[in-house]
This record gives structure tokens, sequence and C-alpha cells, in this order.
């Protein structure tokens, strides 16, 4: 379960903890500032969770207007498509509707490999060079492809794993 923070801006109010939606609107509605006055606007702050829901958060860039569809979809996707959306919004810089657009539909192209060394070899075998005889495999040079490679692919760690990627 994932857990945020509504922070208000009114210094004369506290905060509170929540988990979903409802939690949310009925505290929101229910906070009362020292003197009385009702507290509006809050700052979001993701406080416990999955690692990936937190790297999720940044991507998303919380706010009182995102927070509950972020609670929705921290839940409902599938890891694959968080770090999609991470990488497409967060790094690519693609624009995206959390209420109505799905991850899967990102044109992201995404490789759990280690290095860009791993990710050449892997072009090479799938043949998207070309067909290269086995005879003279040994003299392909994958660390020149590797270099070639790092022009159009980034690299990056989410959640532990070690992530090759291209925005399309």
């Amino acid at each position: 379960m994932t857990t945020l923070f509504a922070q208000p801006y009114d210094l004369a109010a506290n905060g509170f903890y929540f988990e979903c939606r409802e939690e949310y609107e009925h505290k929101a509605s229910a906070l009362r500032n020292d003197y009385g006055q009702p507290v509006e606007e809050f700052e979001i702050q993701f406080i416990d969770g999955d690692d990936i829901d937190c790297v999720l958060a940044g991507a998303v860039g919380l706010t009182q207007g995102n927070a509950a569809r972020f609670l929705e979809v921290a839940e409902e996707w599938e890891e694959d498509q968080k770090i999609r959306y991470i990488l497409a919004v967060g790094e690519c810089g693609y624009d995206f509707d959390l209420a109505s657009d799905d991850p899967r539909d990102l044109n992201v192209d995404i490789y759990e490999v280690e290095t860009m060394r791993e990710l050449a070899e892997q072009f090479v075998d799938e043949g998207l060079c070309g067909e290269i005889p086995d005879s003279m495999r040994f003299y392909f040079d994958y660390d020149a492809y590797a270099r070639d490679l790092a022009m159009d692919y980034s690299e990056t760690t989410i959640n532990g794993s070690r992530i090759i990627y291209r925005c399309g």
C-alpha cells in the first residue's frame, strides 16, 4: 500500500497521511487551521510504498490534483507499465494524461541489459547488423558498435535494474 502526506501550505494547520482518494477527500474537507478556517491547498509528498512507486511519483510530479489518480495507477499498473511511463515522461519529456492514456502506447524502446556492449551483442545476435557468418564474428568490433549505439540510446537504473532505452 502506498502512503502519501498532504502538507498544507497554511502554516496554521497540520497535515495528514492518506492511502486512497476517499481518505484524502474526507480528511481534506474536515481540516481546519488554528483559526477555524478550511484548508484548501496542499503539497503532496510520497511517504511509503514500493521503490518503483517512489520513482513513479517523481515522474508524475505529485500534486493534489493528480494524487488520487497516482494512487490508483500505483495499484493498477504492472511494473513494466510504470517503467515505460517513468522513462517516457520523466526522461524523454513525453506528454501523458494519467486519466486516459495507456503507458503501453508510449514509443520507448526498452532493453534490460547491463551495458551498451551487451546491447550491441544482442543486436548482432538478432541479425540487426545483417548476416554475419560465425567465422567472422570474432572480428566484429562490439565496443565500437556499442559506442555508436550510445549516440541514440541512454542508460539508467530504475528500481535496482539497469535499463538501456531509446525515445522514439
